[in-house]
């Protein structure tokens, strides 16, 4: 561990490590000897993982080098990666943020981890998660997780451990997922390129049956490259690593508020008529666009409470051994499905009503959160209804590209003054089963990167602070 006035250098970025790594200038061991060494000077003040795998972590890079070695192109060769906390990691427990699921180590990598490895990637760790990844902000038994550029504020949720160990800089990727905005709500708190893919590219295999569908597996990156290239990989779709440059496109500038539960703040609004300013200086046309947003939220809510019902069924876990504000959003849950509360009917007049408003434009913007996100502390001793105001009041953006199955993306855009945290759009497209719509938002936020870029990496003097 390097002295406490030392930070060491952040993890450079995954395309450059995997590049030198192949080149023979660095070597899996030593840039998961980096890693670790960051996670051991950063972590304890951020609270980013749950668990850490130095010992396995460097086998597996030397087994990485050696493959090298031996002239396989490993697309992240020796890129040390983190993995969050609700998917199996092969000889390690999946406690996904509770202290009623099982330490027993799991047998079998999930499919997502397995093409991470097999690319080269190190697994250094473990990230945290609330407790059965129900909520936007990440603290749970296990401990608070903070976010690197302003830790009294919470990294988000729930994939709040993999980007708070991203936008410190102890990894350069992570492994995140999103049921309700899991991967983009960090990303927007935290700074980061956050990527939900579209139903169906990328394996999503996670609890009962992934909320419903509405849950996917995606990177968390500080850069666009990044992102691309790990999601290259989940998807088992090399040709999403090449970022091309999109050709002119109709974007639609969509600022109206979801649920009158939330306020949009200024400074959010300014970031999305910042954003449209740039695309539409980069070339495309940039109208107003009007979401029909569900009047009724049944549909998406009673998904979101019944899948962690299912969840802890399917985990065979203890209800009475979770949380107040998970044992309260477990048994709505079962009280929705009762009720009537899952028919696919409201789900299918609102996709009818999204794809028929949407249908002239490519892409569109959105807010990334309606305001910064709350406090790091505190939030799992809180109350239920507290609980869901706070998540629905400040990230209300997220959750109906989930219920569709449309990918998005988070993507930087600027800088809160009052609440010292970044600012970020969000980016969607409309599906398609060969990933052109991923690509899309990739394109064009490599746009917004190349026109106003961001910083990479949290102060490290706000970090260690």
């Amino acid at each position: 561990m390097s002295s406490p006035d030392v930070v060491p250098s952040p993890a450079p970025t995954a395309v450059d490590t995997a590049a030198a790594v192949r080149a023979g200038t660095t070597t899996a061991v030593a840039e998961t000897r980096a890693a670790l060494a960051r996670i051991a000077d950063l972590d304890p003040a951020l609270g980013a993982f749950q668990l850490v795998r130095a010992e396995r972590a460097l086998a597996e890079a030397a087994a990485v080098d050696a493959r090298v070695a031996a002239g396989e192109h490993l697309p992240l060769a020796g890129v040390p990666i983190a993995i969050k906390d609700n998917i199996p990691v092969a000889g390690e427990p999946m406690r996904e943020g509770s202290a009623a699921t099982s330490a027993e180590p799991r047998p079998a990598d999930h499919e997502v981890v397995a093409r991470l490895r097999a690319a080269g990637a190190v697994v250094v760790g473990i990230t945290r998660v609330p407790e059965l990844c129900v909520f936007g902000t990440t603290d749970s038994v296990y401990g608070t997780t903070r976010n690197p550029h302003n830790p009294d504020r919470t990294s988000g949720g729930s994939s709040g451990g993999s980007a708070a160990a991203v936008a410190s800089g102890m990894v350069s990727v992570a492994h995140a997922a999103d049921g309700m905005g899991s991967i983009r709500i960090p990303a927007a708190n935290c700074g980061l390129v956050g990527l939900k893919p579209g139903s169906g590219l990328v394996p999503a295999d996670m609890g009962a049956h992934s909320w419903f569908g509405m849950s996917e597996n995606g990177p968390l990156a500080t850069t666009v490259a990044d992102a691309a290239l790990v999601l290259s990989v989940m998807a088992g779709r090399p040709a999403l690593a090449e970022v091309a440059a999109p050709r002119p496109l109709r974007v639609g500038l969509a600022t109206g508020i979801p649920t009158p539960l939330a306020t949009l703040a200024p400074e959010w609004k300014a970031a999305a008529d910042r954003a449209a300013a740039t695309l539409r200086a980069a070339g495309h046309e940039v109208v107003d666009l009007v979401i029909p947003y569900p009047a009724d939220p049944l549909p998406v809510l009673a998904r979101w409470f019944a899948g962690a019902a299912d969840d802890a069924a399917h985990e065979g876990l203890d209800v009475r051994r979770l949380e107040p504000r998970v044992r309260a959003h477990v048994r709505a849950g079962r009280v929705l499905r009762r009720l009537g509360g899952l028919r696919p009917g409201p789900v299918d007049r609102l996709r009818a009503r999204v794809e028929a408003a949407t249908a002239d434009v490519d892409v569109i913007l959105t807010p990334g959160l309606a305001k910064p996100g709350p406090v790091a502390e505190g939030w799992h001793r809180r109350g239920w209804v507290a609980n869901l105001r706070a998540n629905i009041g400040y990230a209300p953006y997220a959750a109906l590209w989930n219920l569709l199955g449309w990918p998005a993306a988070a993507v930087p855009a600027g800088w809160h003054d009052d609440a010292q945290v970044p600012l970020a759009v969000q980016l969607v497209a409309h599906p398609a089963a060969d990933g052109a719509g991923e690509a899309l938002l990739l394109s064009v936020a490599a746009q917004l990167e190349a026109a106003s870029p961001w910083a990479r990496i949290a102060d490290p003097a706000a970090t260690v602070g």
